[in-house]
């Protein structure tokens, strides 16, 4: 089975997944110039890269996860995939977007980011977010775009015991510069810089059932960007 982007509401663009029907397929060979890319986009816009969670086995697209500390100018761990754009997305000409993305999202800093603490998934969710979102468009030939949402499973599960938190919907980033939304490689190829906001199970049924606007009138309640806040009330 595949994915669906379902029409639904103005702008739902809710995309469901399914259990595929094809075996392991190894990583794309990646671009060490869009690798490098990547990497001073990060320390150009967000600050010098602190360390990174290299895959050890990847499939379809290799999905490193750069990691940038707390820093005056923005007191957050900023979390930036590399490897989503190996790849182009499938998408629509109508859309008019790039078809090469790459996901971020940003920590408290008090937010534990050490090999010992994932070992639990309640540290460990928000990594393995950005690595499944990311690996998503290319496992089922679809593509991700700002205000797509992905619900996790159906009915739509936390992504850990203790967390409320059970879909993302994809946005722009609002903590930046206009020009940190685009990565530029020395070929040419434009990458998509978009961010992941995590949904309350609420929040997801909203997305689901009347779209976006209803959404983002939602969102004006209370305060939310690409920082997530573990205990962010529903807006819903």
């Amino acid at each position: 089975m595949g994915s669906s982007d379902e029409a639904g509401p103005r702008g739902s663009g809710v995309l469901r997944h399914a259990a595929r029907d094809r075996g392991w397929e190894p990583a794309a060979a990646g671009d060490p110039d869009t690798a490098e890319a990547i990497e001073r986009h990060i320390a150009h816009h967000f600050g010098p890269i602190a360390f990174v969670w290299h895959e050890l086995a990847s499939e379809l697209v290799h999905v490193d996860v750069h990691v940038v500390a707390p820093t005056p100018a923005r007191p957050f761990h900023t979390l930036v995939t590399s490897g989503m754009s190996d790849l182009p997305m499938a998408v629509p000409p109508a859309a008019g977007v790039s078809p090469y993305a790459e996901l971020m999202l940003c920590l408290p800093a008090d937010w534990p980011l050490t090999a010992e603490a994932f070992r639990d998934e309640s540290a460990y969710w928000p990594v393995r977010l950005l690595k499944t979102v990311a690996r998503l468009p290319h496992e089922y030939g679809t593509w991700i775009g700002a205000w797509h949402s992905v619900p996790n499973g159906d009915p739509a599960q936390p992504y850990a015991p203790d967390t409320p938190f059970a879909g993302v919907v994809v946005t722009p980033m609002l903590r930046c510069a206009p020009d940190a939304r685009t990565v530029t490689t020395g070929g040419g190829r434009e990458i998509s810089l978009l961010a992941l906001v995590p949904l309350h199970p609420a929040e997801v049924r909203l997305k689901l059932t009347e779209g976006t606007d209803a959404l983002l009138q939602a969102f004006d309640r209370v305060a939310v960007s690409e920082l997530f806040d573990p205990a962010r009330p529903s807006s819903v």
